[in-house]
């Protein structure tokens, strides 16, 4: 069973992540992803495996979706704690014309809640 600071500590991070998916700040990048994160994801058929190193790069090298001034959504739609200090968290997100769902793996390292895994799935594409 969790507390309530571990309960909000661990939603202040999932605040922190879909922030970064919206404006892409890099600077947070770390205070996010774990540097031996990896996300996974099914794409055009195939499976795509990006280490935390190359997203950063993604993300950085991408307009946001805060700078096209894209509509912003999202949800969270699961939170189940494994112990206090790991955590499966199920969001919805918009980035810019995709609407994601992803399954976020979050461990307390060094009294930080990071994403230690992503997986994720494209459930709606909007045209552009």
């Amino acid at each position: 069973m969790t507390n309530a600071a571990t309960h909000a500590a661990l939603l202040a991070a999932v605040d922190r992540y879909l922030e970064l998916m919206y404006d892409s700040d890099i600077g947070r990048f770390d205070s996010v992803f774990a540097p031996s994160a990896h996300l996974h994801g099914l794409r055009d058929g195939g499976l795509r495996i990006l280490p935390a190193a190359e997203y950063r790069k993604l993300l950085a090298s991408n307009p946001s979706p805060k700078a096209k001034n894209a509509p912003r959504q999202q949800e969270i739609l699961l939170v189940d704690f494994a112990s206090p200090d790991q955590a499966l968290v199920k969001v919805r997100v918009r980035i810019d014309t995709i609407i994601y769902v992803d399954y976020l793996s979050f461990h307390l390292v060094n009294g930080c809640w990071l994403v230690t895994a992503k997986s994720f799935h494209a459930e709606k594409r909007f045209e552009t």
